[in-house]
């Protein structure tokens, strides 16, 4: 319940900074940011599984070709009360999966090569279990919001900086001394505001899945097994993921240091199996 608190608290925030940037604009600046969030949505909304599943180069796997991961999902879905989602398995060697898709009725779970020879069931049956519980707390929609509001932010700092060289300004009636500084820093600090705030929701949802897994499974343990195992991997294993879709995967495939933790889309896995380990879920 927190978590969704939390991530309601900074999607507000990320339309707060639309409807400031906008606002240099004036009305047709906010009509126009407004437009754009609802094609930037629409769009992502809508085909996030295929792109997701043509970014991976995944494959639909039936029951007679992995007969256990059609089982376990089945057995997770039964007691989730949830449709059973498509199955996919992508040829990448590094151990990791993601959810995607717009509702429950229209899910796909994406497991890769290097999962199904890195782990066992016990743990696959966590990740799945976390996949699954995405699929239910409907983050594929959350999360392309918000990557849609700052895509929005972005183009309507864009919008005001161009004005602002080109002398027309947008200032909706901000005088140049007064409202200068504070519309340079609005399409400077904006869209940086934007990523950071994007990361947040991404790393808080995780969180939930986390626990929605855990008590779907009645124990966090073959979660964190996992997580352990894939954070272990995912050092030693290169991966060729596409950043755009990093933030769907369990563990982030793509791995930085230094400042790029900032706007990591993941929270630390060792807090991750910590609360997993230590009952926070319950």
């Amino acid at each position: 319940m927190m978590n969704n608190v939390k991530t309601a608290a900074l999607l507000a925030g990320m339309a707060g900074l639309v409807m400031a940037i906008g606002s240099f604009w004036g009305q047709s600046g906010l009509i126009m940011a407004f437009g754009f969030s609802v094609v930037m949505i629409g769009g992502s909304y809508w085909f996030s599984d295929r792109l997701a599943i043509a970014s991976a180069r995944a494959k639909p796997v039936g029951p007679d070709e992995l007969p256990e991961f059609h089982r376990v999902m089945a057995e997770l879905t039964a007691a989730a009360n949830l449709p059973m989602p498509g199955l996919f398995v992508s040829p990448d060697p590094q151990p990791n999966a993601f959810a995607t898709g717009r509702n429950p009725h229209h899910a796909a779970v994406c497991v890769t090569q290097g999962l199904l020879q890195a782990l066992t069931w016990d743990e696959i049956r966590g990740v799945l279990a976390h996949e699954l519980s995405h699929v239910r707390n409907r983050d594929i929609l959350t999360s392309s919001v918000a990557a849609a509001i700052a895509s929005t932010i972005t183009f309507a700092a864009r919008m005001a900086m161009w004005g602002a060289i080109f002398g027309g300004g947008g200032s909706g009636g901000r005088d140049r001394n007064g409202g200068g500084l504070e519309q340079l820093a609005l399409i400077v600090l904006g869209p940086i505001a934007a990523a950071v705030i994007q990361m947040a929701i991404s790393r808080n949802r995780e969180f939930a899945a986390d626990a929605s897994a855990a008590r779907l499974l009645g124990t966090g343990e073959p979660l964190a097994q996992a997580l352990d195992k894939l954070d272990l991997y995912s050092h030693r294993i290169p991966s060729n993921v596409n950043p755009a879709q990093s933030q769907a995967y369990i563990v982030n495939p793509l791995r930085g240091g230094g400042m790029q933790k900032l706007f990591s889309t993941h929270p630390p896995v060792d807090e991750r199996i910590s609360r997993l380990r230590n009952g926070t879920w319950v």
